[in-house]
């Protein structure tokens, strides 16, 4: 199980990443683009993934990671079970929303 605060801490540890107010979510950017949010409340994460991202973490388990309902879905806007995703894999969902945003500007 992942909480919140490390959801927070991971999201928080790539360069360039600032914490910002999304509604009544938290959303987690670079270059004022968000790569991902968190609704602490549900415990729910949501991360930007490309579409081949997005099959391949989905086809793991449906329960933990799957597209966000609707046309969002489809750009591989991804919702996150933070009690069901195990930290390494939440890690490397992370680092794919990270890298789809960012672009060439910032390597890990």
């Amino acid at each position: 199980m992942v909480t919140n605060e490390i959801f927070r801490q991971l999201a928080l540890s790539f360069p360039g990443v600032e914490e910002l107010p999304h509604f009544e979510k938290a959303s987690f950017r670079i270059n004022k683009k968000i790569f991902a949010t968190l609704t602490e409340k549900q415990n729910l994460a949501v991360v930007k993934l490309s579409p081949t991202d997005q099959s391949v973490f989905c086809a793991f388990d449906k329960t933990v990671i799957y597209p966000v309902p609707g046309a969002w879905g489809k750009k591989g806007y991804s919702s996150i079970a933070l009690a069901k995703i195990r930290k390494s894999m939440l890690k490397d969902a992370l680092s794919c929303a990270y890298r789809q945003v960012a672009g060439k500007h910032y390597t890990l």
